[in-house]
């Protein structure tokens, strides 16, 4: 267990099962559509409440702790809310409240079926993602790990086409392939040494296993945690899952599935294996080299892409690693432009997914060669997506180019100044991908037969509110939370020899 000091609270508890109450409520009230609604809605707004009341704690170091039971010898089923869990969960909590605002307009509006079901997923979903947020050892958070595939796979094949079908095979084969991989890592290491808490630094006692022993255990959780960040070769069920309704691609790429996947790198890098270990056994150097190698060759294939949604999710591919690439250099500015890229991704990506989806349910479009003059008919739309994408160049003052500095930064206090190219690189790429689709928007003339306006309100006050919140955190990154404050210091928890100094 970390040495962080503790105390006991049924606050992460309850984070973790209000949306799970909810669930059942939601699936109670499908006859009534509002009410239905009016509990996911509750369960969010709850949920967001918990998460803050333990932000106090988290900045101060302590960490609030609930214990289920003893699932095996030496390890419990525990909940706790150390600052990198309650770091994530406000990221997922916050999020998932503008989602669901967003969800009612597009289903609604798009008239999709099954919407009991998808809000129940979505609640589901929601329950397993701050469950690994607050995972107290490795067996917990498999458990909520594998717990999110299942909740999301209804989701993925929402529609039941036969693409849908195929995609969501795809996913399951992946995720399920990539759960069994983290088992066999985390019963290896209950065998060798029987303890499972995560420890700030590294959990691995010294000695216990071989230079070869260490880099299997790396490959497997890697493969583990691999398939949800998105790192290639085990990227390609995440374009394919596209074929979902768009607030399901925001869930999968801004708020659950693929955070829980970066999540996961940062806790088996950090709290796993440590750095000294990482270093030692030229772990961080392998891992170094997928994830430079997933940004650039991401980055390449959605220059390719027509279609909206595909350019999205080669996008998030990259800039997953992005986060990746920032724990890999194993220095404090890279661990903290990591995880402050983790929450601007978050609201870049979900607000161009919801621009996307705003787009389809309004007017049908799903291709970026369909889309000219549309931003003059719908700016506030095209307006925030013009923001997410000059933020993810890295443009400021949104707040990619806070998290990308940090990146380089920690590039830099490395000396790989070939991880510095890498950045530089791909934020010339993602120029190259965004850019045409917002001057297609507003500087193309628009087909003479089209008449425009906006998409319903449902749909884009929560994207503008996604925008506005990308500005701001980056003019201000501690102004509504503690963003960089919470960040530095899970990086100065880890890497406790290299002091940070405040931005």
């Amino acid at each position: 267990m970390d040495v962080s000091p503790t105390y006991d609270s049924f606050v992460p508890a309850v984070a973790v099962l209000v949306s799970l109450v909810a669930t059942g409520l939601i699936v109670l009230s499908g006859r009534w559509p509002n009410l239905r609604e009016g509990w996911t809605l509750l369960a969010g707004v709850v949920k967001f409440g918990c998460v803050v009341s333990l932000l106090p704690d988290a900045l101060a170091g302590r960490a609030a702790t609930f214990t289920v039971q003893e699932s095996v010898p030496g390890v419990d089923l525990s909940l706790r809310a150390d600052p990198l869990g309650v770091f994530f969960a406000l990221i997922a909590s916050t999020l998932w409240i503008v989602t669901s605002i967003y969800s009612i307009g597009y289903m609604r509006g798009n008239g999709e079926k099954r919407q009991t079901r998808f809000f129940a997923s979505f609640a589901l979903s929601l329950s397993a993602t701050i469950g690994i947020a607050f995972a107290e050892n490795l067996l917990t958070f498999l458990i909520f790990y594998e717990l999110l595939t299942l909740a999301t796979y209804p989701l993925v094949v929402h529609k039941e086409t036969p693409e849908a079908i195929r995609s969501g095979r795809m996913y399951l084969t992946y995720a399920l392939t990539a759960g069994l991989c983290f088992l066999v890592a985390t019963a290896w290491i209950y065998l060798v040494q029987g303890n499972l808490d995560f420890h700030a630094g590294g959990m691995l006692e010294s000695g216990l296993f071989s230079p070869d022993a260490l880099r299997g255990l790396f490959v497997l959780f890697m493969v583990g945690v691999g398939v949800k960040s998105g790192l290639m070769p085990l990227h390609s069920w995440l374009p394919a899952a596209m074929v979902a309704p768009t607030p399901v691609s925001a869930l999968l790429h801004a708020v659950a599935v693929v955070k829980s996947g970066v999540f996961g790198v940062i806790r088996v890098v950090g709290f796993v294996f440590g750095p000294e270990l990482m270093a030692g056994a030229g772990l961080d150097v392998v891992l170094a080299i997928v994830a430079g190698a997933t940004i650039l060759l991401a980055s390449m294939i959605a220059m390719r892409q027509d279609n909206l949604k595909k350019r999205l999710a080669y996008s998030t591919v990259g800039h997953l690693s992005y986060i990746v690439l920032g724990a890999a250099m194993l220095t404090p500015a890279g661990f903290t432009g990591g995880l402050l890229h983790m929450g601007a991704h978050a609201l870049m990506k979900i607000t161009l997914f919801m621009c996307a989806g705003a787009i389809y349910v309004h007017m049908h479009k799903t291709e970026v060669s369909q889309l000219d003059g549309m931003g003059r008919a719908m700016p506030w739309t095209f307006g925030a997506f013009a923001v997410g994408a000059l933020g993810l160049a890295g443009i400021p003052p949104i707040n990619g180019f806070l998290s990308k500095y940090y990146l380089g930064l920690g590039a830099v206090e490395s000396g790989q100044l070939v991880v510095l190219g890498v950045y530089l690189l791909s934020g010339l790429l993602n120029a190259v991908y965004f850019f045409p689709v917002v001057l297609r928007g507003f500087f193309r003339p628009a087909p003479a037969y089209e008449r425009y306006n906006e998409a319903s309100p449902w749909m884009v006050v929560p994207l503008c509110l996604t925008a506005v919140l990308a500005v701001v955190f980056g003019l201000f990154p501690d102004l509504l939370a503690p963003i960089y404050s919470l960040a530095s210091g899970i990086s100065a928890e880890i890497l406790p020899t290299f002091p940070l100094n405040s931005p």
